[in-house]
C-alpha cells in the first residue's frame, strides 16, 4: 500500500504526508500564512529569547570581551548573534527610556510655553517703556520750546518721526515678534509670516526650510521637541557604532578585520544599553545618588579596558592606555558632533 504524500510549496518536492517539515528544504508542511503566523515568525526570528540569550547575557556582564572573542573564533551557534543581541537590547532600552522622555517632554514643553509667554510680556513692557520715553521727550521739548528754539513746525516733524518709529515693524526684534503674533492670530499665509521673520524673497531652499522650521517651532511654542529628539537618537546610533569600530581598527590595525571590530562594538554597546536599562529601572524604584551614577559611568572605561585585553589579547598597560584614549576621543569629538547632528536633525524634522 502506497503511503500518502504531500508536495512542498517551497521546493515543490513530494514527501511523506505525516512529516511536519519538508525533509529537503526544512519548510513547515502546513504553511498556512495568517496574520498571527506572520507576526509571530517576525518576533521569534528577531527578538527570540531562548537558551542562547541567557548563555550570552551572563558572559556579557561578567566577562568583558570574552563573548566577542568566542564569536569571532567560530563559536557562533551557542551564542546569540551580536547584531541580533544589540537590536533586542536597544529596543528594550528605548522602550524603557521612552517613559522618562514623555515625562521630561511634558516638563520641557510647559517650560517653553512659559518662556514664550514671558518673552512676549517683556517685549510688550519694553515697547510700552519706549513709547512712554518718547512721549516724555516730546512733552519736554514742547515745554522748553522757547529755550531750545524749536518751532511748531519742528515739533510736528518730531511727532511724525515718533509716530513712524512706533509703527515701524523693523525697529526691533521685539516688534517683529509682535507683528508675527498678529499675523498668526489672523491666520495669515505662511509667506507673510516668513516675510515678517525676515526671510528674503531670493533665499535658497535650505534657508527657506530653516525659516519654516523656526516658524513651526514658534507657533507650537516648542511643544514635543524633546520627543522628536528622542526619535532621532536611534538613527544617530546607527552611525556612532561603526565610528567606534573604526576607532578600534585604528588602534588595532593588525588585530582582525573591520567585521571583527564590529562584533566587539555590537557587544560593547549592548552592554552599555543593558547598564542604562538597569540604571533607569533602579532610579524608578529608589533615588540613586549622583556620585554612584558617576562611578557607574566611569566603570564603562574599566569594562572597555578588560574587554580590549580579553578580545585583542592586549597587555594590561596597552589595554589601559588604549581604553582611556579611545574613550577620550569618542567622548570629546564623536559624541559632541553626533549630539549636534541629532539636535539639528531633530529641529529640521520637528
Amino acid at each position: 500500500m502506497e503511503l500518502p504524500t504531500t508536495k512542498c510549496k517551497n521546493c515543490e518536492k513530494s514527501f511523506d504526508a505525516t512529516f511536519d517539515y519538508c525533509p529537503y528544504c526544512g519548510q513547515e508542511a502546513a504553511d498556512n500564512l495568517t496574520i498571527g503566523v506572520l507576526f509571530s515568525n517576525t518576533i521569534s526570528n528577531y527578538f527570540s529569547v531562548d537558551a542562547r540569550f541567557f548563555r550570552s547575557f551572563i558572559p556579557l556582564l561578567t566577562k568583558p570581551g570574552v563573548l566577542a572573542r568566542r564569536f569571532v573564533d567560530g563559536k557562533r551557534v551557542t551564542y546569540l548573534h551580536p547584531a541580533q543581541f544589540y537590536l533586542f537590547i536597544s529596543v528594550v532600552f528605548f522602550f524603557v527610556f521612552s517613559f522618562n522622555v514623555r515625562r521630561a517632554d511634558n516638563e520641557v514643553s510647559q517650560a517653553l510655553k512659559k518662556g514664550f509667554g514671558k518673552e512676549n510680556i517683556l517685549d510688550s513692557l519694553q515697547l510700552a517703556k519706549d513709547s512712554v520715553a518718547l512721549e516724555m521727550a516730546r512733552d519736554a521739548l514742547k515745554k522748553n520750546a522757547v529755550v531750545t528754539g524749536i518751532s511748531e513746525q519742528d515739533l510736528k516733524a518730531i511727532d511724525s518721526v515718533i509716530l513712524a518709529e512706533q509703527n515701524n515693524p523693523d525697529v526691533s526684534f521685539s516688534f517683529k515678534r509682535e507683528a508675527l503674533d498678529s499675523l498668526i492670530a489672523i491666520n495669515a499665509t505662511k509667506s507673510e509670516k516668513l516675510k515678517a521673520m525676515g526671510l528674503q524673497d531670493d533665499a535658497g531652499a535650505f534657508t527657506r526650510m530653516f525659516y519654516e522650521q523656526m516658524l513651526k517651532f514658534y507657533e507650537q511654542q516648542g511643544g514635543g521637541i524633546l520627543k522628536t529628539l528622542y526619535d532621532t537618537i536611534p538613527i544617530a546610533m546607527f552611525f556612532m557604532l561603526p565610528l567606534f569600530a573604526l576607532l578600534l581598527k585604528l588602534f588595532y590595525w593588525k588585530r582582525g578585520t573591520f567585521a571583527h571590530h564590529m562584533v566587539f562594538s555590537f557587544y560593547f554597546f549592548t552592554f552599555l544599553f543593558t547598564t542604562f536599562c538597569l540604571l533607569i529601572l533602579a532610579n524608578r524604584l529608589l533615588d540613586i545618588p549622583t556620585w554612584l551614577e558617576v562611578l557607574i559611568f566611569l566603570s564603562f572605561v574599566i569594562y572597555l579596558m578588560l574587554a580590549l585585553r580579553n578580545f585583542y589579547k592586549s597587555s594590561w598597560i596597552g589595554a589601559f592606555f588604549k581604553a582611556n584614549t579611545i574613550s577620550f576621543i569618542y567622548l570629546l569629538f564623536i559624541v559632541p558632533i553626533a549630539l549636534f547632528g541629532v539636535m539639528f536633525a531633530s529641529f529640521m524634522l520637528y
